[in-house]
């Protein structure tokens, strides 16, 4: 019962911190240009709105933070495992047979209550 609701908290806190990225990302202005700037260490590329103020680069993909999930799954439960190993006897199968019967033609009338074609 306790972890049950552990897990229903930490998955709502989940959806709730990834549904403020969402917006987050979805809210934020998109750059409209590139400035590149000559640094000591190479080109730096910078992204700027309209306005020529730099922005950070969007991030599409807040919903992907549900992978995080796996990272803390609980084990299954110590009983879900079997407690026995069931041998079955499975006969041997006769291979010898031939695989396909060959068929005879069988040719049938065409459907009725079509008027044939004058």
């Amino acid at each position: 019962m306790i972890r049950s609701g552990l897990q229903a908290v930490l998955l709502s806190a989940l959806l709730v911190l990834t549904g403020q990225a969402l917006a987050h990302a979805r809210g934020a202005p998109l750059p409209v240009g590139l400035v590149q700037l000559c640094t000591g260490s190479g080109p730096v590329m910078v992204q700027v709105d309209a306005d020529g103020q730099p922005v950070d680069a969007p991030h599409y993909c807040p919903e992907g933070a549900l992978s995080l999930l796996q990272a803390v799954a609980f084990a299954p439960p110590l009983d879900a495992v079997p407690a026995r190993l069931v041998l079955l006897d499975i006969p041997p199968v006769d291979w010898s047979a031939p695989s396909h019967q060959r068929l005879a033609a069988r040719a049938r009338a065409p459907p009725g209550g079509f008027a044939p074609a004058a």
